[in-house]
């Protein structure tokens, strides 16, 4: 299939299929015509890699996966190289995990000291409140 069909069936333009060509995610084939050509395990390798986005890879992360398609592997994740992408990722997402816990935590409590200030002020004169709430 030629560059413009590939990325339709992809969902994607073709700027993006050829900056990945240019990084060497995908292979830079020509027919006799100069055209660039692809076939379906391009068209894995791009669903791979959209996927792999959206759960937050880089770009160049998604690499091993892609390496692991071209290997043969039909998921493109059960190469050692795949896996060792998935446990940094992992740990990445744990450590973004315990940051977004210590903020909520720590927002929880300044809410807290509010909601027992304004209720401090409840008996006297409500005046110096703000209420933003209408």
């Amino acid at each position: 299939m030629r560059i413009g069909e590939l990325a339709e069936r992809a969902g994607t333009s073709t700027r993006t299929l050829r900056y990945y060509e240019s990084r060497g995610l995908l292979p830079a084939r020509r027919g006799g015509n100069g055209y660039r050509t692809y076939d379906e395990a391009d068209l894995r390798a791009l669903r791979q890699i959209r996927t792999l986005q959206d759960f937050g890879f880089e770009l160049e992360e998604t690499r091993p996966f892609v390496e692991c398609l071209r290997a043969g592997h039909p998921e493109g994740d059960s190469c050692p190289a795949s896996l060792a992408a998935y446990r940094r990722k992992l740990g990445e997402l744990d450590a973004l995990i315990g940051e977004l816990t210590a903020v909520r935590e720590k927002v929880g409590a300044q809410l807290e000291r509010a909601e027992e200030a304004m209720g401090a002020l409840a008996g006297e004169d409500p005046s110096p409140r703000c209420d933003l709430g209408g």
